[in-house]
């Protein structure tokens, strides 16, 4: 089945609390976020906190997961590269890309891997879709994609298209780290120091090379609209 197939409905079981929202402002060091993240995740996983999505930015970094090829990084010293446990290969983060750390609890939910990411999948193309660009997911590569038609197409003859979106997850007991990355107004240029999640022949867009002229506020509101027709209720953080 492929992925956009499943039901990516993943509401939490009858009763459970809605999910804790929150957002930092300013930019936040990596090694802070990946630190706070295993605090909540021990929490969640132990019962004793609500899950959790945290809306972040950070310094200009890049990220490897479990899967990245050395030769993937092609600039070594231009910005710090962090070891991370999330799948997935290299990635850029840095400011005009909203980060949204998901702190989901898939015992509540479903236990189901592929339709946690077919969810999240789907969760960016539906915020997209609120701003009119047609998101689309790609069988063969995780993340979110869309054609540019304007452009002269692959040498395969199909239509050239950019990512505007990443998706990197990890789980432990169930309980998930990391999560999806929307390109709202980073620096596009930052991309050329790795090939961004080991797929080359593509390009990156965001937003705002699209030509929309939206605010962080604006792709925020959009999210949490989307995230609850796909996970459920949320509510504001108050820890």
């Amino acid at each position: 089945m492929e992925r956009r197939e499943i039901d990516f409905v993943m509401h939490a079981e009858a009763g459970a609390p809605p999910v804790r929202w929150r957002v930092s402002e300013g930019l936040v060091p990596y090694p802070e976020a990946l630190a706070a993240m295993e605090r909540e995740v021990a929490l969640i996983a132990r019962g004793e906190a609500d899950e959790l999505v945290w809306l972040v930015e950070h310094p200009p970094l890049y990220t490897a997961g479990t899967s990245a090829n050395a030769s993937d990084l092609l600039i070594a010293d231009r910005f710090p590269v962090y070891e991370t446990g999330r799948g997935g290969e290299y990635t850029y983060h840095g400011p005009g890309q909203r980060v949204a750390y998901l702190m989901l609890d898939l015992k509540r939910r479903r236990r189901d891997v592929r339709a946690f990411v077919a969810a999240i999948e789907e969760t960016i193309i539906k915020t997209l879709d609120m701003m009119n660009v047609r998101g689309e997911r790609r069988e063969d590569r995780v993340g979110v994609w869309v054609k540019r038609p304007e452009r002269p197409p692959l040498p395969d003859g199909s239509p050239a298209e950019d990512k505007i979106a990443a998706i990197g997850i990890r789980l432990r007991q169930w309980v998930s780290f990391h999560g999806l990355s929307i390109n709202v107004e980073p620096e596009l240029e930052h991309f050329g120091g790795i090939v961004p999640c080991g797929i080359s022949g593509y390009g990156v867009t965001s937003l705002v090379d699209l030509g929309l002229p939206v605010t962080m506020e604006d792709v925020d509101i959009c999210l949490r609209r989307a995230f609850e027709e796909v996970f459920g209720a949320t509510a504001p953080d108050q820890t």
